[in-house]
């Protein structure tokens, strides 16, 4: 993945958009420390594509109707006052 400063960032945002489009993500950095990424739309979109859907998720879950559970009549400890 290609670094660029935040000013070269700035100074050749055409390049750097082109370059994220045919090359693939870019890093920018500041005062040598990871900043950001620009993504091209279309790696944007295919991250997108990866995130679960929560909704579907839990619907497609494992099915449980007719699911029974058998509990003990026992009731616990009888309380004792006195």
């Amino acid at each position: 993945m290609a670094e660029w400063q935040v000013q070269e960032a700035k100074a050749r945002f055409s390049e750097l958009v082109e370059r994220a489009r045919t090359e693939g993500p870019q890093t920018i950095t500041r005062h040598g420390r990871e900043r950001a990424v620009l993504l091209s739309i279309e790696d944007y979109r295919a991250l997108l594509s990866l995130q679960p859907d929560v909704r579907a998720l839990l619907l497609g879950g494992p099915k449980v109707g007719g699911f029974s559970i058998e509990r003990d009549s026992d009731t616990g400890r009888r309380s004792h006052m006195g």
